[in-house]
């Protein structure tokens, strides 16, 4: 495969971070996840010059901060059908798909342009593993339940748990990623009775705090909005 223009040979720190990165977190990947998220990469930084669909411009920085960032959250995805709501860029579940090609990944989102641009990366990266959808998420009634639903900067706890409780599967989990501990918001479940876990992330090359907050609504949790 040859190297996306815009990343390589021009910008080679770009792939000797991601390269670093990605053995850091996930020591057993193949050498063509690298090549393959450095073109989601080049995809990322030229829609984002007309559509504005992320506010880190520098490949180096989407590197670290959309790609790794969403990397590591990897070990926590559980069963085989995975909902990554208001994905937006499609992060975190473009990465994750990347990384699992054995899990089914659907990228919900509502925004138009967003949705053109995750299209157009299933179909230059085929992607047969991933799903895009055109939807406002809490109207959002698949066929099939979720095993994981995951979400990054999207909404707070108790919105998230809402719309993504009627999602899941059985014994299903939400990930809701984040910078540091949301206590507040944690506080705010505590009448629900929902099990949570808050594991510290440790992104490579990124200083800033982050965490992902594992949380198990009992079934006889009440939702309704």
């Amino acid at each position: 495969m040859s190297p996306p223009a815009d990343v390589l040979p021009e910008n080679r720190p770009v792939r000797q971070c991601l390269e670093r990165g990605i053995v850091q977190i996930l020591p057993q990947a193949g050498a063509d996840l690298v090549e393959r998220h450095l073109r989601y990469i080049e995809l990322l930084q030229r829609w984002n010059r007309t559509f504005n669909l992320t506010a880190i411009r520098a490949p180096l920085d989407m590197v670290v901060r959309h790609v790794l960032d969403s990397l590591t959250v990897h070990p926590y995805v559980r069963g085989d059908r995975v909902l990554d709501v208001g994905s937006g860029a499609g992060l975190p579940g473009i990465p994750l798909a990347l990384a699992s090609p054995e899990h089914s990944v659907v990228l919900l989102d509502s925004n138009g342009k967003k949705i053109r641009f995750l299209r157009q990366v299933v179909f230059e990266l085929a992607l047969t593993n991933v799903t895009v959808v055109q939807a406002r998420a809490e109207r959002f009634r698949p066929a099939l339940p979720f095993d994981t639903v995951i979400a990054r900067a999207f909404a707070d706890l108790p919105a998230l748990l809402r719309i993504a409780w009627p999602l899941l599967a059985p014994a299903g989990r939400v990930l809701a990623m984040k910078g540091r501990e949301p206590g507040a918001e944690l506080r705010r479940l505590a009448g629900d009775e929902v099990a949570w876990r808050c594991h510290r992330l440790k992104v490579p090359n990124l200083a800033a705090e982050r965490c992902l907050i594992v949380l198990e609504p009992p079934a006889t949790a009440n939702w309704s909005v």
